[in-house]
């Protein structure tokens, strides 16, 4: 007798084998837009690797067997080493070989790095998070160290600068290619690092740091920025894994975090028993040392979330062609077809506002450009992070029981999405740094009246809630602070609809996100110009 009680069938096959570039119209347009079309081709070849089978298996094993820390060697010897699967070193080399860490600090850096930079990271960020906080971090402290780095360690400005990956346990000036952490926050004050604890003395031309460190960030890396207290203040210094004289450093590795996501990459608990540091600056100066990198790195995380937002999206949009329900494809069923153009909606208005930023980065060197830059930066970081989170449940929700299930990445992503929204400053924080430069950058507001007052006239809703961010912005309430920063983003992403966007899409995406009143259902011929354009069609 046979025993057959089913056939497999009605079953999408996984989003394998796609070019992350081409396939996303949204991230081509901006990307070319904004300056960096010399980098198209490139891009395009990014984009084709990192969509593979095998560039996704990575990120799957990177975070299916994450890192393990090794506090002594077989003899004994205190070690504090963390080894990782060979997958977290091929995504590292990877990164690092696109110059995802350094682009924008080469030399001969061309005019759009920043923003080819940008495309990058949100390219790998689709197949692999956890390796997107080493390279951020070290992007964001290359060019403070090129300004400051000591006499001793002049040598690793070659490795810094390289394509290389090369995870060796090695004094940094042998390595041919170097990766910089950080070490801020303590166990009783996280963002309030005025409360930190940790100490700094002098002793000749190098400080003795003694204390703990509650997220000592990637613990590998061969130097870390760290903050302590000394004589002047709360000061910044560069604290390598070995000294000049080729010995370890005496920071020990107490334990490596246990987090709901971002399991590939190691987080740690440190302390610092006599370590030698080097001051970058001066004394008291390091809350506005670690400002000078918190922008680029505020910039990353609402990079990091858009890509895992992207590719949940890809992920949904793909499997809704291809399931059948109700004698229907999903993408063809009215309901559905319009949770997928909003969420496609969605990621026109953020890429094309994220792309416009990375072109104010570029720029930074204009006065206006640097202020756009520091204005929206917080306020990026803020809604784009808040926002993936709910994103990427909706995802799940086209998929159904099996987007909730491992096998999928679904759970990944989503596991993924709160790091962003806590790492460098949670939402308060933002949205009270937005306030300030609100009342203390001088043109600020000015800023705004032309940004907004470009595209007056276009739009009801928009020129509707710009009335009401005005009245706001009259006397600004720190309580309402999020409130502030949530418009101020609904308003930029609208800005640049109105500018770049076809009136139809940019249209329905002012009545989707600024109509107070409700929402009324995506005309169908934008919901198929959406659809069309997030598989890399254009309109």
């Amino acid at each position: 007798m046979q025993w057959q009680t089913h056939t497999v069938f009605n079953q999408p096959t996984p989003l394998h084998n796609s070019n992350l570039f081409l396939s996303d119209r949204a991230l081509y347009d901006a990307a070319l837009r904004e300056g960096a079309a010399w980098d198209a081709e490139l891009l395009a070849s990014i984009g084709q690797q990192l969509g593979t089978a095998e560039s996704l298996e990575l990120g799957r094993l990177a975070n299916a067997n994450p890192p393990e820390l090794l506090r002594y060697d077989a003899t004994g010897a205190r070690l504090d080493d963390v080894r990782f699967h060979p997958a977290w070193h091929l995504l590292m080399q990877g990164m690092c070989a696109n110059r995802v860490h350094n682009l924008a600090w080469e030399e001969d850096a061309r005019s759009g790095s920043f923003v080819a930079r940008a495309a990058r990271f949100v390219l790998h960020a689709q197949v692999e998070s956890g390796t997107l906080c080493p390279i951020t971090m070290t992007f964001a402290a290359i060019p403070l160290l090129v300004q400051s780095l000591p006499k001793s360690f002049h040598g690793w400005l070659k490795p810094l600068l390289s394509d290389r990956y090369d995870p060796h346990l090695l004094p940094g000036d042998q390595k041919r290619g170097l990766l910089i952490g950080m070490g801020m926050t303590e166990k009783q004050g996280g963002s309030d690092v005025l409360s930190n604890t940790t100490r700094a003395e002098k002793s000749g031309d190098t400080y003795r740091l003694t204390g703990h460190k509650w997220f000592f960030s990637v613990p590998q890396s061969d130097a870390h920025l760290v903050l302590a207290q000394a004589k002047g203040g709360l000061s910044c210094f560069f604290v390598p894994r070995f000294l000049p004289d080729g010995q370890r450093n005496n920071v020990r590795l107490e334990r490596l975090k246990d987090k709901l996501g971002n399991r590939s990459n190691a987080s740690s608990e440190a302390e610092f028993y006599d370590a030698s540091g080097w001051l970058l600056g001066e004394e008291g100066e390091g809350v506005r040392q670690i400002l000078k990198m918190g922008g680029l790195t505020r910039l990353d995380c609402a990079l990091g979330s858009h890509g895992l937002m992207r590719r949940a999206f890809s992920v949904a949009l793909y499997h809704a062609h291809q399931r059948q329900a109700f004698g229907k494809n999903l993408v063809d069923q009215p309901m559905m077809r319009e949770v997928l153009s909003r969420m496609a909606l969605q990621l026109e208005g953020q890429t094309a506002m994220l792309f416009r930023l990375a072109r104010a980065w570029d720029n930074r060197a204009d006065e206006r450009e640097a202020l756009w830059a520091r204005l929206f930066t917080p306020v990026a970081k803020f809604a784009v992070c808040k926002a993936g989170i709910p994103f990427v449940a909706e995802a799940m929700e086209v998929l159904g029981g099996i987007g909730y299930c491992e096998e999928n990445e679904l759970p990944r992503l989503y596991r993924e999405m709160p790091v962003n929204s806590i790492w460098e400053g949670s939402g308060n924080v933002m949205c009270l740094d937005v306030l300030r430069v609100l009342g203390k950058q001088p043109g600020a507001v000015a800023l705004l009246v032309d940004e907004f007052g470009a595209v007056k006239g276009q739009d009801r809703h928009f020129d509707r809630a710009w009335r009401q961010l005005q009245q706001r912005l009259r006397k600004p309430d720190e309580a309402q602070g999020r409130e502030v920063a949530q418009q101020l983003w609904l308003l930029g992403v609208g800005a640049q609809m109105l500018q770049h966007a076809s009136p139809p899409m940019a249209q329905a995406w002012c009545r989707l996100m600024l109509d107070t009143r409700g929402v009324s259902p995506v005309d169908g011929q934008v919901q198929n110009d959406l659809l069309l354009r997030a598989t890399g069609g254009a309109c």
